[in-house]
Parts: structure tokens; C-alpha cells; sequence
């Protein structure tokens, strides 16, 4: 069985996205363009994968790890010139190669097994990834001889009038044969208005060397990103690719419009998510929960049955059953058990809460530990930070946090302790314990008309 191999062309420094961060590094749906195209290529088990680099190769090469081979484009000289910087790599060796842009996220890896399917069906020596569009202008079109056979590409600003009518377009996503490719990209010349070398002459000059070549028509829509109107329009077609796969998996989206729901994301059945939400990469979601309105959850593990409105999470695990909202803030390392209740204007860092603990509103929780059964009262502050460290809270199973508390770490409330309303707590409470920490009460009879008088 022949080897399959890939070229990723990455090497395009994206001008006109007018960006400090380099063009394939670009989100859409949470991940960067070229990690789309790569991870793709992954399902497809190529034997070999080359990436073109050139601006920002350090950036990318820290995105897609060494398991990938990369290849050196120091000057940007066209897309043939680019894959001519992987011939010391794959030139002379027998199998079929891919060559795909990295600003290229929404060709599928489906799309892409057709591709090499049909190429290899026809035992072609090229095979063009087309697509039929009503409305063609700015494409290369595809011309073919009276026969139906491929003769070139030609690009919109070259094309004769006639030309410009034909509706089979080059999306730029090509399968060869590898060693045809190798030796026919040293036949291109730049004899151009720019000076630079195009891949897709290799199939003029392949045609006319009465080499086979074929098409593998797509009807999934493609967009190369080359600004930030055609970065909007890419993920906007991901995104209703991501929720109808949801909603086709038993997931209700109320609003599909209004929801955003990046790749990488897992939902169980029956979940509902409303309008406003914001789903990030790296979440796990259970089933029967309901997310929204307004939630922002990101790498997240939810599980199932818990409900979350108008709330921020990051980073963290919610345990069945819980609620969270409206108005919380769960940040990084949180993990909030079975049957929790957050409510109101409540903030959560780095603290653990046992099943069943309450923290209904006005509460600030941070680097805690806090046990089953607890119920934390209206405007509890952990004060964990002494201007150098942080430091740690324990609150043990079935306590009872009085309102407006200040639990000052590090310190332990033992197991069944109450702590009354209004106390600072500066050293440890004993298990069932009652813990005072407030001035006593002095009332001064008739005061309050003096001060009036005055």
C-alpha cells in the first residue's frame, strides 16, 4: 500500500489581516486555522506531514508540536515555490500527497478522504478539490477541453469572458501523485506579473503531458481566510456546522443564531442551551442540564442535571445536580460537588465544595476547601491573600458560615461549627463549636437626637 502524504502551505505572512498574530494562527471556533487543517489530516492517518513555514514559524511550530515535519519558506515566492521547500523531504518517494492551505479550516476530513479516494480510483496523476457555486467571482475556474478533461486553471483576473462563466471553481486543495508532483514543479516558471511560482500550473503542464487529471466536486463550503471579513465568515459557517451536529445529537439550542458553541465541545442528550451562551473548547456537558441564558462556560467538566444562568465558568468541575447563577463567577480550579448551590453575585477560585453546601449570595470563596452540608451566609469573605501569599481556608462538613463573616486564613472551622453573623475569624474553630469574633454592642439611650440637634 502506497504512503500518504500531506503539505500544509502556512508560510503566508496574512497582510491584509492587518494582525499582529500570524494569519494561520487566527481562531475560528476556539482553534487556530492551521490546527483545524492539521488535526484533520490526523483522522486521515497520513504517513507523513510537512508544514510550509515562514513568518511566525516559531509560533506555529509551538501550536503543532514535533510530531510534525516543517519546511522553510524564507521568502514567499507562490504556492508552488512553497511546496518546492518540501522536496528534500518527500521528493522521489512513491505515494500520494496532499497539498492544503492552512488558512483553509472548514474542508473536512470527509471532503478530504473523497478527495484521495477519487484520486486514487482514477489512478490520476492530479486531482483538484472543485466546487460549483452560483456566484464564482474571485475563483479560479476550472477549464476543460470538449472532451470534459481537465486542461487548467485560470485565475479570476486572467480569465476571458467566456471563461469567467464557468462555475466549477479551484478551492486550492489538490491530490498528486507524489513523485509527479515533485518532478513537474521544477518545469514552473514565474513568468508573471508577480514573479512568483503557481501550483496550479502543475496541472496545465500535467495535462498537457497527457497526464490524467481529475476533480473531486465538495458541496461543503469552503472559505480561505485572507482578512477579517473572510475570518467572521469562516466561523460563522463553523458554528452552524458545530450546533447542528449538537442539535443532531439530542441537544435543544433555542437559538441557534444566538448561541456559540466553539470545536471540541461535548453535550449530553436532553440539554437545553439558551439564547446568549457561550460554550468554550475543552467543556465536557452532561445530560438534562440547563445552560443559559447568558453563560459563559469554558474547559469545563458539567455534569449532568445541573443548571447555569447568566454565570462565567473556567476551567473548573461542576458535579450533577448543581446550580450556578445568576450572576457567578467560578474561576480556574474550582469544583463545585453534587447538589451545590451558587447563587447571586457569589465568586469561586480554586476551592473545593462538598455535596450539598450552600452559597446563596454575596460570597467570596478562595484557595477553600469547603465541606458537605455547609451553608455560607450572605457576604462571607475568604481573605486568603496577606500581600504575599495565599494561603488556605477549611471549612469542615456541616458547619453554618454566619452573614458577613470574614474567615482570615489560614485557619480551620471544624466539623458542625457555627461561626455568628458579623465575626473575623483569625484562628481555628473547634468541631461544634460557636466562634465570636465582634465587639460587643454598646447602646448610648437617647444619642441619636443629639446628633440631629447638632
Amino acid at each position: 500500500m502506497s504512503e500518504k502524504f500531506a503539505v500544509v502551505l502556512a508560510a503566508g505572512q496574512g497582510t491584509r489581516m492587518k494582525s499582529k498574530l500570524y494569519k494561520v494562527l487566527h481562531p475560528v471556533c476556539g482553534k487556530p486555522m492551521v490546527q483545524h487543517v492539521v488535526d484533520n489530516l490526523a483522522e486521515l492517518q497520513m504517513d507523513r506531514i510537512v508544514v510550509i513555514v515562514g513568518h511566525g514559524a516559531d509560533k506555529i511550530k509551538q501550536q503543532l508540536g514535533d510530531a510534525i515535519e516543517y519546511a522553510m519558506q524564507e521568502q514567499q515566492r507562490g504556492t508552488a515555490h512553497a511546496v518546492m521547500q518540501a522536496d528534500s523531504i518527500l521528493s522521489g518517494k512513491p505515494g500520494t500527497t496532499l497539498v492544503v492551505s492552512g488558512d483553509e479550516p472548514l474542508i473536512s476530513s470527509g471532503t478530504l478522504a473523497a478527495l484521495i479516494q477519487a484520486h486514487t480510483d482514477n489512478k490520476a496523476a492530479a486531482t483538484i478539490l472543485t466546487r460549483v457555486m452560483d456566484d464564482p467571482t474571485g475563483y479560479g475556474r476550472i477549464i476543460r477541453e470538449a472532451n470534459g478533461r481537465v486542461a487548467r486553471i485560470v485565475e479570476q483576473k486572467d480569465a476571458s469572458e467566456q471563461e469567467r462563466l464557468v462555475r466549477e471553481i479551484n478551492t486550492g486543495t489538490y491530490c498528486f501523485d507524489n513523485e509527479k508532483l515533485f518532478a513537474v514543479l521544477k518545469q514552473i516558471d514565474n513568468n508573471n506579473a508577480q514573479g512568483e511560482y503557481y501550483l496550479p500550473d502543475a496541472i496545465e503542464i500535467l495535462a498537457k503531458q497527457g497526464e490524467r487529471i481529475e476533480t473531486s466536486v465538495t458541496d461543503e463550503q469552503t472559505v480561505g481566510v485572507n482578512d477579517r471579513v473572510a475570518l467572521a465568515k469562516a466561523e460563522a459557517l463553523m458554528r452552524n456546522r458545530i450546533l447542528e451536529y449538537h442539535m443532531r445529537e439530542g441537544v435543544t439550542v433555542i437559538d441557534p443564531s444566538n448561541t456559540y458553541i466553539e470545536t471540541g465541545v461535548t453535550i449530553g442528550r436532553d440539554t437545553v442551551v439558551y439564547p446568549g451562551t457561550i460554550i468554550g473548547a475543552g467543556t465536557t456537558i452532561g445530560e438534562d442540564c440547563i445552560i443559559g441564558p447568558h453563560a459563559q462556560v469554558t474547559n469545563c467538566v458539567i455534569g449532568d442535571g445541573v443548571e447555569i444562568k447568566h454565570s462565567v465558568l473556567m476551567d473548573s468541575r461542576v458535579d450533577n445536580r448543581t446550580t450556578v447563577g445568576p450572576f457567578a463567577y467560578i474561576r480556574p480550579n474550582s469544583h463545585l460537588g453534587e447538589g451545590v448551590k451558587i447563587g447571586d453575585f457569589v465568586e469561586i477560585k480554586n476551592t473545593k465544595l462538598g455535596k450539598g453546601t450552600k452559597v446563596s449570595h454575596l460570597t467570596y470563596l478562595g484557595d477553600a476547601e469547603i465541606g458537605q452540608d455547609v451553608n455560607v451566609g450572605c457576604g462571607t469573605v475568604t481573605v486568603n491573600y496577606d500581600g504575599v501569599h495565599k494561603h488556605k481556608t477549611i471549612v469542615k462538613d456541616h458547619s453554618f458560615i454566619g452573614c458577613n463573616a470574614n474567615l482570615v486564613a489560614p485557619v480551620t472551622v471544624g466539623e458542625g461549627a457555627y461561626i455568628a453573623a458579623g465575626s473575623t475569624i483569625t484562628e481555628n474553630v473547634p468541631d461544634k463549636a460557636l466562634a465570636i469574633a465582634r465587639e460587643r454592642q454598646t447602646n448610648k439611650e437617647d444619642y441619636a437626637a443629639k446628633i440631629i440637634k447638632k
